[in-house]
């Protein structure tokens, strides 16, 4: 899956290995939460748009009993580590690296 990954976008694979950022607005306060998409830039419409794009990638591979592990995951870096977690020590999910 990894090598499938860098393939169609190396920058895909980083955004699963890295986790967007995500746009977000910082109050006053110090509080942050998600940007409203009215006020994205093109920049955060970029970083949002990898990152749904790693999240297709991840959900085309996966069978209806993964899909709902993992469907409400917010990045591809979150839905790529609950397979690996779910995963770990079986043959089913390795990278090119033998994780």
């Amino acid at each position: 899956m990894t090598i499938f990954i860098q393939a169609l976008d190396f920058n895909l694979w980083d955004i699963i290995i890295d986790s967007p950022e995500l746009p977000q607005t910082i109050t006053k306060e110090g509080v942050k939460s998600h940007k409203p998409r009215s006020l994205y830039t093109d920049e955060d419409r970029k970083k949002v748009q990898l990152n749904t794009n790693a999240k297709h990638v991840i959900i085309c591979a996966l069978n209806s009993n993964e899909f709902n592990r993992v469907s409400s995951c917010a990045t591809a870096k979150e839905m790529w580590d609950r397979l690996e977690v779910t995963y770990e020590g079986t043959n089913q999910v390795k990278d090119a690296n033998g994780k």
